[in-house]
């Protein structure tokens, strides 16, 4: 989409505010899913499983993250979208075929139990519901596939239409295998698992009509685009997304070894999303900054004053709910938390308070360096903060005996923190050449 006249804020948040309500709604099925899981039978292991098998589907499905972004940065005509979807599909049936051999019982025995020593019923549940997680990855690779085609289209409004048809079918299904009386990581992997198929499937029928005018269009910018020059671009993206989602897998291990450890467990997945919620506001701007630049950049001022003041709106948001009776509500009355774990959960959400600031801030540094065509410094960023992560986590558990959850709050905040500050000249360097070449 060319951008020729100067933003408003108010265009700039008629643009954002579908993809937000998009990440929102994403952000919310995994709460609605775990006030499930705290309400059926054994809820503190089938939380513990939902959260190993959720590590392990996220990290599987890590490559494909960024091609949202990448389809709306290089799908401009008929040739380029033939590229990116072979590209899409060889990703897709790469990372399944990975997700079929980790499930393989003795791989599967060696890394939950030998290596990350988590308790063997736990394991049991956890392996079950990452067979269930099968169609997460694929469904997911083409869903962003094609929604990067809607923004880029200006259509934000139907990749919101398609999370709608997600959350119904997690709200149903949730519903549906709660009185069956299934284990809770089961129904949380179902649910996920048929949603994001539906989903998909929703995002590929809104698509229909603007890839039939793509097919007629031919490539002006991307013509000469190659699987080859393809990779070139993805790589660093999905390297970014391998090393951010497989802190999780990382974090799981420490906190296997850490004190309360299944209550850990149990507890890190309700602390993480409902700070996703907060964070998600700042994860769907960075398409927004990668549409709407302008083909002379002329509007990044005005993308980086709405970024600040989310920043500060977001930050304000989940400060309100951290130390207010909300986070007794929360825990307690919403998630079904027993007053044990909501007890350990109030620490680590208070930690985490400026996580989804940095994460606006993160998105906003990264979009510059993906419409400047330099990928190479996310990736870079990307592996600081694991390796900042990896640091804190082995110091505050193994030297400071923290308790998991609480080592892991702290890890986050750092290793986001190190993250932001190796973007900081890597930013500035881009926005100076495009001030020089103005």
């Amino acid at each position: 989409m060319e951008v020729t006249e100067r933003l408003t804020y108010r265009r700039i948040f008629l643009f954002w505010g579908p993809l937000a309500l998009t990440w929102l709604m994403m952000a919310i099925e995994q709460p609605f899913l775990i006030a499930f899981i705290a309400r059926l039978d054994d809820a503190k292991f089938n939380l513990a499983a939902f959260g190993i098998a959720g590590s392990f589907a996220t990290i599987i499905e890590s490559p494909i993250i960024m091609l949202m972004s990448a389809s709306t940065a290089l799908v401009t005509g008929r040739h380029s979208y033939i590229k990116l979807k072979k590209f899409t599909d060889i990703l897709n049936a790469a990372i399944t075929g990975i997700q079929l051999v980790i499930l393989i019982p003795p791989v599967f025995r060696f890394i939950v139990i030998d290596l990350m020593e988590v308790p063997g019923n736990v394991a049991e549940l956890a392996h079950v519901a990452l067979l269930i997680f099968i169609p997460w990855a694929a469904s997911i690779g083409y869903r962003r596939f094609y929604q990067g085609i809607l923004i880029r289209n200006n259509l934000t409004r139907r990749v919101t239409y398609g999370t709608l048809v997600r959350l119904s079918v997690i709200v149903i299904m949730g519903l549906i295998l709660f009185f069956t009386g299934i284990n809770g990581a089961y129904v949380g992997a179902g649910a996920m698992s048929l949603a994001v198929l539906c989903e998909a499937i929703a995002t590929r029928m809104m698509v229909s009509r603007t890839l039939k005018d793509l097919m007629l269009k031919n490539d002006t910018v991307n013509g000469n685009l190659s699987l080859r020059s393809v990779s070139k671009f993805y790589f660093p993206l999905a390297l970014t997304s391998i090393l951010s989602l497989g802190v999780h897998p990382f974090v799981t291990f420490f906190l296997g070894r850490s004190r309360m450890a299944v209550e850990s467990l149990a507890v890190l997945p309700v602390v993480s999303s409902l700070v996703f919620i907060f964070r998600s506001m700042g994860l769907s701007y960075q398409e927004v900054n990668i549409a709407l630049i302008g083909k002379e950049k002329q509007n990044y001022r005005e993308l980086r004053n709405f970024a600040i003041y989310l920043a500060f709106a977001v930050t304000v948001l989940i400060s309100v709910l951290a130390f207010t009776p909300l986070a007794d509500l929360w825990f307690t009355n919403i998630s079904g938390l027993s007053m044990e774990l909501a007890g350990l959960a109030y620490l680590p959400l208070k930690i985490l308070i400026l996580l989804p600031a940095l994460t606006v801030l993160l998105n906003f540094q990264r979009s510059t360096q993906i419409i400047n065509g330099t990928t190479g410094p996310i990736s870079v960023a990307t592996a600081v903060e694991l390796i900042g992560i990896i640091i804190i986590l082995l110091v505050c558990v193994v030297f400071l005996d923290l308790i998991g959850v609480i080592a892991a709050s702290v890890s986050f905040i750092v290793g986001r923190v190190l993250s932001n500050l190796y973007l900081v000249p890597k930013h500035a360097s881009v926005v100076n050449g495009w001030k020089m070449g103005s």
